[in-house]
C-alpha cells in the first residue's frame, strides 16, 4: 500500500499535468493523469539519475515515446528539481519559446533524453540507447569497475504499439537480447476516436513475447508496489528485454472523463479541475502550488541519484588510475575534435581512376574506422551494395557487444530512429546505410535528427537512375529535393573520390547538423581540378548555414 505522502505526490503530478494544459487550453491530459503512478514509481523508486546533473553518463535513461503526454515529464522534471525548470515555466506550457513546449524537446529543456511526438519513434531510439549502454559497457567496463552499467526505460502506449515503427525496433531489440531495455506499456485501450478495439485487437504481449521479450502484466496502474515489482523482476531477467504492460484508465481522477476518449486530448475544464482536487483528496485549490512536503519529499527520493553519482565518480577515478589504457580511449569517446582528420595525407591519398562513389564511400569509411574508434553503424540488410561494412570492426549481437557493425535488417524507419538512439546516448558516434531511393523511409527520423540538432550521417547509394535495370521502383527521382529542402541537414553529392572524402569529414565534423552522402552505383571520372578544397567550400557552408538553403 502506498503512503499518505506517496499517494500525496502522486496527485502533484496530475493536478500540476491537469494546470497546465488548462492555463495553455490545449493538450492531453490522459496520458499524465493515467500513467502518473507508473512514472512516480519508475522515477521516484526504480530509476537511477542526479537531478542536479541530468547529463551524467551512467544515469538510467527515460523516453516518453508518447510524446503528447509532456506534461507529466514538465511534472516530474520540476518537482524533482532538474534543471532549475520552474512553476513560471509550467504556467508557460505551449507557448512560444518556452521550456515546455507541445513535445518534449532534447536539447531544449534540461532532462529531456530525446524529441519525442511521432508514435512509436521513442520506441526505436530506446533501443538504439541500449544498444549504446550494452557497447560501451563492453568496450570500458572491468568486473571490479562498472562504469557503464544502467537501464533504459521507455513510456508507450496504444497509439505508438499500432506504428509499424514500433514493430520493427522491438523485433530487433529482442533479437539482440538487449536485457537492460525496459519498455512499460500503458495500456488504457483508449485512442483518439474511441476504444482501440475499432482498430487495435491483438494479443501485445504474446506479440512481444514472439519477438523475444520477457512480458509482465500490472492489472491496476495506481498499484505502485505491484509496479515496482514489475520492474525489479525486468532488472533481473538478464537475457531478454522486458515489457512490462501497465493497466491504467486515461484520465484517471477527473470523474467526468476518465476513460473516455474526451481525455485524450482536451483541457478537463475549470469545473472538472476543480472537483478532481476533491476526488484526490489534494489540499490546495489554488492551481500551481505544491506543498512544500511534496517538495521535500522529491528532494529526499533524488538524493539518491545524487548519492550514486558521487559513487560513480569516486569509482571512476579509481578506474582511471588502474586503467590509463582505457581512460585515453574513453577521453577519445567522448571528444568530439576532429580536427586531425583536415591534414591526414592517408585518407585524402585517392585512387585517379573512375569509380563508384558507393565504392569509394566505403573506402573513407573503413579508413574513418581506424581513426575514429567510436564509429558505430550498418545497413538495413545492404552493407555488400552500399559498401558500408568496416572491415575488421565485429558484428554487435547477442552474443558480441563490442562489435561496431550493427546488422539492423530490413528495418530502415526503425534503423534511422535506433541510430538517433546511440548517438543520442552518447559516446559514439552513428550511421545508417540503404538505396537512396528508401530515404523516403527513413525521412521522419532524419528530420527527427535534424530537430534535435544532432550529427547523424546517413548513407545513401544507388542515387540516380543509374541503376537502370532494376526499373522505376529503385530509381530515386524526387528523393535528392525532399532532403534538400529539410531545414538543418546537410546534403552532400560528392563528385569524385577526393569530394568523397570531403563528403565524409564535412559529415563526422558537423557539431549538430545531420548529413546525407549521397553515392552513386555507377563509376564517376576524377576531376583534375578537384582538390582539399572542396572541403573548404564545405566547411564555409557548415559555419554559415543559411548559403545551404539557397
Amino acid at each position: 500500500m502506498s503512503t499518505q505522502i506517496e499517494n500525496n505526490a502522486i496527485s502533484a503530478i496530475r493536478v500540476l499535468s491537469a494546470d497546465m494544459i488548462q492555463k495553455a487550453n490545449s493538450g492531453h491530459p490522459g496520458l499524465p493523469l493515467g500513467a502518473a503512478a507508473m512514472a512516480y514509481t519508475v522515477w521516484g523508486k526504480e530509476m537511477t539519475f542526479d537531478p542536479k546533473d541530468p547529463k551524467w553518463i551512467n544515469r538510467d535513461r527515460f523516453v516518453l515515446s508518447g510524446g503528447h503526454g509532456s506534461a507529466l515529464y514538465y511534472s516530474l522534471l520540476h518537482l524533482f528539481g532538474v534543471g532549475g525548470l520552474s512553476v513560471e515555466d509550467l504556467k508557460q506550457f505551449r507557448q512560444m519559446d518556452s521550456k515546455t513546449p507541445g513535445h518534449p524537446e532534447y536539447g531544449h529543456t534540461a532532462g529531456i533524453d530525446a524529441t519525442t511526438g511521432p508514435l512509436g519513434a521513442g520506441l526505436s531510439m530506446a533501443v538504439g540507447m541500449a544498444i549504446a549502454e550494452q557497447h560501451l559497457a563492453a568496450t570500458f567496463n572491468k568486473p571490479e569497475f562498472p562504469v557503464i552499467d544502467h537501464y533504459t526505460f521507455v513510456e508507450c502506449g496504444d497509439g505508438c504499439l499500432m506504428e509499424g515503427i514500433s514493430e520493427e525496433a522491438l523485433s530487433l531489440a529482442g533479437t539482440l537480447g538487449l536485457d537492460k531495455l525496459i519498455v512499460l506499456y500503458d495500456s488504457n485501450s483508449i485512442s483518439i476516436e474511441g476504444s482501440t478495439d475499432i482498430a487495435f485487437t491483438e494479443n501485445v504481449r504474446g506479440r512481444m513475447e514472439a519477438c523475444g521479450f520477457q512480458t509482465l502484466l500490472v492489472e491496476d496502474g495506481n498499484d505502485i508496489e505491484a509496479i515496482a515489482k514489475a520492474i525489479e523482476a525486468a532488472k533481473a531477467e538478464k537475457t531478454k528485454p522486458s515489457f512490462i504492460e501497465i493497466r491504467s484508465i486515461i484520465g484517471y481522477g477527473c470523474e467526468a472523463k476518465q476513460g473516455t476518449a474526451s481525455a485524450h486530448g482536451e483541457p478537463l475544464g475549470e469545473e472538472n479541475i476543480a472537483a478532481m482536487r476533491k476526488t484526490l483528496g489534494w489540499p490546495c485549490e489554488e492551481s500551481f502550488v505544491v506543498p512544500q512536503e511534496i517538495y521535500d519529499h522529491y528532494a529526499e527520493l533524488g538524493k539518491k541519484g545524487t548519492d550514486a553519482h558521487a559513487k560513480w565518480d569516486a569509482m571512476f577515478a579509481e578506474y582511471a588510475k588502474a586503467n590509463p589504457d582505457l581512460k585515453d580511449l574513453w577521453d577519445k569517446y567522448f571528444s568530439d575534435d576532429y580536427s586531425a582528420l583536415l591534414n591526414d595525407e592517408d585518407l585524402w591519398t585517392v585512387d585517379d581512376k573512375p569509380q563508384a562513389s558507393r565504392a569509394l564511400g566505403g573506402k573513407v569509411l573503413n579508413k574513418l574506422s581506424d581513426r575514429i574508434p567510436n564509429l558505430i553503424g550498418g545497413s538495413a540488410d545492404l552493407a555488400p551494395s552500399n559498401k558500408s561494412y568496416m572491415n575488421g570492426k565485429g558484428d554487435f549481437s547477442k552474443a558480441d557487444r563490442a562489435g561496431r557493425n550493427m546488422h539492423f535488417g530490413v528495418r530502415e524507419l526503425a534503423m534511422s530512429g535506433i541510430s538517433n538512439g546511440i548517438l543520442l546516448h552518447g559516446g559514439l558516434r552513428s550511421y545508417c546505410a540503404t538505396f537512396f531511393v528508401f530515404s523516403d523511409y527513413t525521412k521522419p527520423m532524419a528530420r527527427l535528427s535534424a530537430l534535435m540538432n544532432i550529427p547523424q550521417i546517413f548513407m545513401f547509394t544507388h542515387d540516380s537512375i543509374g541503376v537502370g535495370e532494376d526499373g522505376p521502383t529503385h530509381e530515386p527521382v524526387e528523393q535528392l529535393t525532399m532532403l534538400r529542402s529539410m531545414p538543418n541537414f546537410n546534403v552532400w553529392r560528392p563528385c569524385d573520390a577526393t569530394e568523397t572524402v570531403a563528403s565524409w569529414v564535412a559529415a563526422i565534423s558537423s557539431p549538430k547538423t545531420p548529413s546525407a552522402l549521397v553515392l552513386s552505383r555507377q563509376n564517376l571520372m576524377p576531376l583534375t581540378t578537384s582538390s582539399k578544397e572542396a572541403l573548404r567550400v564545405l566547411t564555409s557552408l557548415l559555419k554559415n548555414p543559411r548559403i545551404l538553403r539557397t
